[in-house]
C-alpha cells in the first residue's frame, strides 16, 4: 500500500511542479503575480474559488462534526461559507471588480486613507498566520500517517512544496493547480460517498441514502438552533461568522479581482457557492452515515477510518492524493493572501521598493512562510487560535469594508475607529476572565465585536471632517 500511495503522490508532485513552472512563465508584472493579469475566464475563476473554500475544514472537519453533533455542527462549514460565496457574487463582486483593485487593502486606502490601509492590512495578514500553520500541521500529520517520516519532517516538506508553488507563479500558479486539484477532490468524495451509501442499501446508493436519513436521530437532521435565547444568539453568531466574516477576506476578493470581467467575477462566485453547497453536503452525509457503519469509532478522523475499511488500493491512492490536494490548495491560497497584503500595502508603500515590486511580491511569500512555519510546531495551541483568526475579519473589517464600498466615509478617523473599536472590544470580551454565568459569557463575541465596529464607524462619521482620501 505504501508503495502505491508513494507512486501516486510522485505523479501528483510532478504535475504540480510542471504547472508551477508553466505559471511562472506567464508572470511579468505585479498585476500578473497578484491577480493573474485580470485574465481568469469563468472556468478558472470558479475553479480556484471552489478549491480555496473546499479545504480540510470542509472535508475532514464537516464529516467529524456531522458525526458528533449532526447537521447543526456543520453550519459554519459548508452552509454559511457556501452562502458567503453567493452573497459575494450577488452584492460585492461587480462593484469591487470595477474599482480595479489588487488587494482588499487598496479599498481601505481609497475609502479611508493610508493609516487605515496599514492597520487593516496588518490585522488581516496576521489572521492568516495560524491558518497557514494549521495546514502545515495537517499536511505533516498526513505524510507521517502514510510514510515513515516524522511529523516535523512532514511539516518542513509540506512548507517547502507550498512555498515553491506559491512563489513561482503567484496567482497564476495557485489558480492552475487549484483547478486541477479540486477535480481530484470532487471525484474522490463522490467515490467514497457512493461506496459508503451502497453499504447501507445492499448495493443501491439511493436506498442507502434513504436508510441513512431514516436512522439518523431527528435532532441531528436539522440546522435550526436549540430552544432558548442564548442558543439562538450563538446560532446567529455562527452564521454571521461564516457568511459575513469571509467577505473582506483577501483570498476571496483576490479571485474576484483576477476575473476577466465583472460579469465573470459575479458568475464565478455564485457558481462556486452553489457547487460548494452541493458537494459540501457529501462529507456531511458521510459523517452521518458513519454512525451506522462504524458506531464504535471514537475520536476524529472518521474519513480515514472509512477509507481504510471500504476503499480498494487504487481508490485509497486517489483518496490520499485528494486529501493532500485539499490541503495544498488551501495553503497556497492562504499563503498568497497575506503575502500580497505585505508586499503591496505594507512594504510596497516604501519608496525604495517601488521599483522592484515583483521581487518584493515573491520575497513576501518567503517572509510569510518563515513567520508561519514556527507556529506549526505549537501543535494544539495553534489550532486553538483558528477561531480567533476567523472572527478577526468579521469584527474588525466587515463593517468598514462594506461601508467603504457602498457608503460615503468622511475620512481617516472613521476607518480607524471602526477597525479599532471592533477589534478592541472583541479582544476584551473574548480574553477577559468573565464569571461563567455572567452576561458577557452569554453573548457571542462576534455580536459585540461587529456592533462595536458599527458604532466606531458611526462615531467616526460624526467626528471626522467632510473629506476623503485616495490611494497613493
Amino acid at each position: 500500500m505504501e508503495l502505491w500511495v508513494g507512486c501516486s503522490l510522485l505523479v501528483y508532485l510532478i504535475i504540480m511542479i510542471a504547472l508551477g513552472r508553466y505559471a511562472q512563465s506567464r508572470v511579468n508584472t505585479e498585476e500578473d503575480y497578484l491577480v493573474a493579469g485580470r485574465r481568469l475566464p469563468l472556468w478558472l475563476a470558479w475553479g480556484t474559488l471552489l478549491a480555496t473554500w473546499f479545504g480540510a475544514a470542509t472535508v475532514l472537519g464537516a464529516s467529524d462534526a456531522a458525526r458528533d453533533e449532526g447537521m447543526r455542527g456543520t453550519i459554519l462549514d459548508p452552509f454559511a461559507s457556501g452562502v458567503s460565496l453567493i452573497v459575494a457574487g450577488v452584492f460585492f463582486a461587480k462593484p469591487l471588480w470595477n474599482r480595479k483593485l489588487l488587494t482588499t487593502g487598496d479599498l481601505f486606502a481609497q475609502a479611508y486613507g493610508p493609516k487605515t490601509e496599514f492597520i487593516s492590512s496588518l490585522v488581516q495578514a496576521a489572521g492568516y498566520v495560524p491558518w497557514i500553520a494549521a495546514q502545515y500541521i495537517a499536511l505533516g500529520t498526513l505524510l507521517n500517517h502514510y510514510f515513515p517520516i516524522s511529523a516535523s519532517t512532514g511539516i518542513f516538506v509540506a512548507a517547502a512544496f507550498v512555498l515553491f508553488l506559491t512563489m513561482s507563479g503567484g496567482m497564476w500558479s495557485v489558480t492552475l493547480t487549484d483547478t486541477l486539484q479540486i477535480i481530484l477532490v470532487l471525484i474522490s468524495l463522490i467515490v467514497l460517498f457512493a461506496v459508503l451509501m451502497s453499504q447501507f442499501g445492499d448495493g443501491s446508493v439511493a436506498d442507502g441514502f434513504r436508510h441513512a436519513w431514516e436512522v439518523t436521530p431527528r435532532e441531528h437532521r436539522t440546522l435550526l438552533p436549540e430552544a432558548g435565547v442564548i442558543a439562538m444568539a450563538f446560532w446567529v453568531g455562527t452564521w454571521m461568522n461564516g457568511v459575513l466574516g469571509n467577505l473582506p477576506g483577501q483570498d476571496l476578493m483576490q479571485r474576484v479581482f483576477a476575473s476577466n470581467s465583472a460579469r465573470t467575477a459575479q458568475q464565478a462566485c455564485v457558481l462556486a457557492g452553489v457547487i460548494y453547497l452541493f458537494f459540501g453536503l457529501l462529507p456531511v452525509w458521510i459523517g452521518l452515515g458513519s454512525r451506522i457503519l462504524l458506531p464504535d469509532h471514537d475520536g476524529g478522523g472518521i474519513l480515514f477510518a472509512l477509507s481504510d475499511a471500504l476503499l480498494s488500493t487504487p481508490m485509497t491512492c486517489l483518496f490520499v492524493v485528494s486529501l493532500i490536494s485539499i490541503l495544498v490548495s488551501t495553503c497556497t491560497s492562504a499563503l498568497l493572501s497575506p503575502s500580497a497584503l505585505l508586499a503591496h500595502n505594507l512594504l510596497g508603500r516604501l519608496n525604495w521598493w517601488k521599483s522592484s515590486k515583483l521581487a518584493i511580491d515573491r520575497w513576501s511569500v518567503v517572509a510569510v512562510t518563515a513567520v508561519s512555519l514556527p507556529f506549526a510546531f505549537f501543535g494544539q495551541e495553534i489550532l486553538d487560535l483558528l477561531d480567533v483568526a476567523f472572527e478577526i475579519a468579521l469584527v474588525g473589517l466587515f463593517v468598514p469594508f462594506t461601508m467603504g464600498l457602498f457608503g460615503r466615509p468622511k475620512g481617516e478617523l472613521t476607518g480607524l475607529l471602526s477597525v479599532g473599536l471592533g477589534t478592541g472590544i472583541w479582544l476584551i470580551h473574548r480574553g477577559y476572565p468573565w464569571p461563567p454565568d455572567s452576561l458577557p459569557t452569554m453573548i457571542p463575541t462576534e455580536l459585540t465585536g461587529t456592533f462595536s465596529s458599527l458604532v466606531g464607524y458611526v462615531l467616526g462619521q460624526r467626528l471626522a471632517k467632510n473629506q476623503s482620501f485616495s490611494s497613493t
